[in-house]
Order: C-alpha cells, then structure tokens, then sequence
C-alpha cells in the first residue's frame, strides 16, 4: 500500500514537472514572438536614422558615465581610453577607484596624467569617505574618485553625488563600450517623458581582438566556458530583455551598461549597499516608484548599444558569478515581495515580477527536483525509460530550438560573427550547453539560493585575464 502510494506520488510528480516545463518553453515562445516584433520594429525605425545629427546638437542631454573600479588594473587604462573616445557631445567620464589595493590608482595617474583638485562636492547620497579627486590635464571630461573600500553601491553612489550629467550611465570599470552605443542608447529618452532608464546589449571579448579600447576583429571563443556564455547572452539579450519590451517592461538593466535618470536615482536613495544585486534591486525600486508617485516607470532594453566584457573562464569564478547572481536576485525579489500579483504595479506586478519569482527563481529548484524524482523513479522501476526518454528530449530539444532562433534573430539583426567557423562554433557551443555546463549552473544557482537563505552577502573574487590579447582557450 505504502510502495503503491510513494509510486504513485512519484509519477504524479514527474508529469507535474514535466507541466511546469512545458508552461514555461510555452512562455518563452511568447517571449521570443514579442522579442522578433520588437526588433523587426527596432529595424525598420533606425534604418534611415542618422546619429550624427546628435553630435552637434545644442540639446544633447549631458550624460555623466559612472565606472566603479577595484583592482582593475589589468583592464582599466583600456576600458577608460574607450570611453573618453565615444562618440557623444556632452559627456563626462567619473571613475571610482573603491580603494583597491592593487595598482588601479597609480595605472590611472600614470596614464591620464591625473593632478589632484580640492574634493569640494554636494553629498546627496551617503558613502564611504573620499580620499581624493583627481582631474586629468589630457583630457578634462575625466573626473577620478579615490574612495575608502565600501562596495560596487558604494562607489556608484560616490559617482552619483559628483556627477553633473541629468543623465548617468553605470558601466563595469572592466567594459568596452562602443562608440556610438550612447547615442543610440539615448534615444528613448530624446522621445519619451516616460523612460526612467535603459539597458544596451552586453557581448563576450573572450576571443577576440582589442586594440586602443576597441573590439577590432569579433570571434566566437574556442574555449568551452566561454563559447557557452556567448549562446547564454545573446539568448539572455536579443530574446529575453528585448521580449519584455512589449510585454511589462524590464525588472534588469545589466550593471555592466545601463543609462538612467540622475533624479530619480537620487531621490529614490541611490544603490542599496546590502544587497549582491545592487542593480536589479534599483530598477525595480525605480518602478516601484514611479507606479507609485506618478512618475516615469518605463524600462526599455535598446538592442543595438553594445557593450563589451570578459566573461569567466574557469569553473570556479564562473561559478561564484552565478552564485551571486542568483542570491542578488533572490534577495531583490524579497524585498519587493509586495508586488507579487498587485495590480497596483500593473504588468510589473501581475505578469514580470511573477515570471522572475516562479521562473527564474524556483526554475533551479524544480530542475533539481525532477532530476532527483527521475533517477529515483528508473532505479526503482517506477517509471520507465521511455518516460525518461521523453522527459530529456522534450527538456533538451526545446531549449536547442530557443537557442537556434535566437542565433536567427542575430544572424538576420546585427551579424557581429561573420565567419563561417564563428557561426558553426556557436551552433555547437548551443548544442553542448545542456551536457554539463546546464547542469553546472542549476547546482550554482540552487547554491546561491541556499546562502542567500543563509544571510551571504559576499562577492568573491573575480580574477580576470585583460583585454591584450584574444583569448583561444
């Protein structure tokens, strides 16, 4: 009776898994819809746009770029040159060194032949003391922080208080942004009173070649950690944050390039310093907000402003990024738990934040599950092969069918891989995801989770190659 029962529950709750797959490949096939409507209508309004006219322009809104850099001195004189070459008329560049101990500081001295000026400033937003300011004689748009050790939030806010620009952009201090990405970027809000920010696309350096700040030859990495994150990130980019355009708005602006409003970010308190998800946390803050106070609450993902970084190489650091990534977003969801299901927040609250709890919060958790339920359930006879057969091919067949559109919608788009060998590369990286690497990253993201429940709220080391030379694996 027992045995028949424990069977029985066992069954009943592979196919309630097997459901809640099915529902979620369901949903992101609508995503995916909205994300190839979005970007056809994206096309055809930017065909005929000319962004130089923006150069010129008298009324170009200033933006003030915030770079938080610790121990960033393998990448920093890179990433700074790149952003004091960008194409944009109004610009002012603010890197915070958040007292690394490294050489972050005397690299940027030595290179931007910085002076240091009196550190006279409004403190609108509490932060760590600031040890110094420092101007560069080559260039005077450059603004340098030199700040005691107080986190990422810490540092943007320090930003925040000295910056001039009605809008700010927080970048990763170890970012290559292109060249004309603002003023793409800034498009929304030269045409909407509604747009409280808005995020770029963000692609993987891993592999290829960078000269003078710039990505001057686009490859597919060859090593396996990497050439999967590339798969994960355009799927992540052109079909995840852009389907969301249409269908709620956006709860994530990658920390490594987003644009907002100066105001209400100061208004609303600046970065949370608590918190490992100190930007998803802000833009649901921000929406929060403008629901609630009638003001701009729209969060808009802009396809073609792209932005470059270094992804994780080995298992270990990829694996404390994803861990954090996961407690950040579980510690977010927490705090704004009161928008589950209120129609007070609109879509925001009745379709995105539920999609992010249930999800990509419990997704791990589920996964786990099944795979325990499935292993149990053909070691004891319970279910049979062709059941498990079923449940794998459904799992796998429909996650290489996503990632084989969103390769589409980037082939027919934007086409940043031209070669022959880049493309293949990236249909094989999109193949061997799910053997290993999927696995790897339900066991870090339930990690994440458990410590996050556990009160963990450390970062942990990032160890980074540079931007020298292409990475081959």
């Amino acid at each position: 009776m027992a045995v028949s029962f424990a069977s029985r529950l066992l069954i009943d709750l592979e196919w309630a898994i097997l459901v809640y797959f099915l529902l979620v490949n369901g949903w992101y096939a609508i995503l995916l819809m909205s994300a190839a409507l979005d970007l056809r209508g994206h096309l055809f309004r930017i065909r005929h746009e000319s962004n130089w006219r923006l150069l010129g322009s008298r009324v170009a809104p200033r933006i003030s770029m915030l770079a938080p850099a610790y121990n960033e001195a393998a990448t920093i004189s890179e990433s700074v040159r790149a952003l004091l070459t960008l194409y944009y008329p109004n610009l002012e560049v603010i890197v915070v060194n958040d007292g690394s101990p490294d050489a972050t500081l005397q690299t940027l001295i030595d290179r931007f032949e910085l002076v240091a000026i009196h550190p006279i400033y409004r403190q609108q937003v509490p932060t760590k003391r600031v040890r110094g300011l420092y101007r560069s004689r080559r260039y005077p748009g450059l603004l340098v922080v030199d700040k005691e050790n107080g986190g990422k939030a810490d540092a943007l806010n320090a930003g925040l208080n000295l910056a001039s620009g009605e809008l700010v952009c927080a970048i990763d201090a170890d970012t290559l942004i292109e060249p004309d990405a603002l003023q793409r970027m800034v498009r929304p809000f030269l045409l909407s009173d509604d747009i409280l920010a808005a995020g770029g696309t963000i692609r993987l350096v891993n592999g290829s070649s960078v000269a003078g700040g710039r990505v001057v030859k686009t490859r597919v990495p060859r090593q396996l950690f990497a050439g999967v994150q590339t798969v994960e990130y355009l799927r992540a980019f052109l079909f995840g944050r852009l389907g969301w355009n249409r269908l709620g708005g956006n709860l994530i602006i990658s920390g490594a390039f987003g644009l907002f409003q100066r105001e209400p970010v100061i208004a609303a308190g600046g970065y949370t310093h608590d918190t490992v998800g100190e930007d998803m946390e802000l833009v649901l803050r921000l929406r929060r907000r403008g629901y609630e106070q009638g003001g701009p609450k729209r969060v808009d993902f802009i396809p073609d402003p792209v932005a470059w970084t270094e992804a994780p190489e080995t298992a270990r650091v990829l694996g404390r990024q994803r861990d954090r990534w996961h407690r950040g977003l579980s510690d977010t969801l927490w705090r704004h738990r009161r928008v589950l299901f209120n129609p007070r927040y609109g879509a925001m609250g009745l379709i995105v934040y539920p999609y992010f709890c249930f999800v990509e919060l419990l997704a791990p958790f589920i996964e786990v599950l099944g795979l325990i339920g499935l292993a149990i359930g053909v070691a004891t006879g319970t279910l049979d092969l062709t059941f498990a057969g079923l449940f794998f091919l459904t799992a796998y067949g429909l996650g290489l069918i996503l990632d084989v559109m969103t390769l589409m919608l980037e082939e027919f788009s934007f086409h940043r891989y031209e070669g022959l060998d880049d493309r293949a590369l990236l249909l094989l990286w999109a193949a061997l995801e799910q053997f290993g690497y999927r696995q790897l990253t339900v066991f870090w993201r339930m990690r994440g989770l458990i410590r996050f429940l556990r009160g963990r709220r450390d970062w942990g080391a990032m160890q980074r190659k540079g931007f020298g030379s292409p990475s081959t694996g």
